[in-house]
């Protein structure tokens, strides 16, 4: 299943993606703002899919955030060229 581009399903907000199967993921800021010590984190929600199945969620300190955008960011690149990590070019 491929989604690029204007093939993407449309989104409602600069912070979310919609699948193609349909569901929303959102990528937000929490920041929880105790006296002692601020604490922010990079939320994601992965919504409910077409078929009302239940999402999830994850808080990631940005140091993760970062570390995630990476390997999406690596493994996006090796799909679209239908490489394996560490692997071999394709042939032809």
């Amino acid at each position: 299943m491929t989604t690029a581009g204007r093939d993407r399903p449309p989104t409602s907000e600069d912070n979310s993606v919609v699948t193609t199967c349909g569901r929303r993921i959102a990528v937000r800021c929490l920041r929880l703002t105790p006296a002692e010590r601020p604490i922010s984190r990079v939320t994601l929600d992965v919504g409910r899919d077409q078929g009302d199945v239940p999402g999830t969620w994850a808080a990631l300190t940005t140091g993760e955030a970062r570390d995630l955008a990476r390997l999406l960011l690596l493994h996006a690149g090796l799909a679209e060229h239908g490489m394996e990590p560490g692997g071999p070019a394709p042939e032809g």
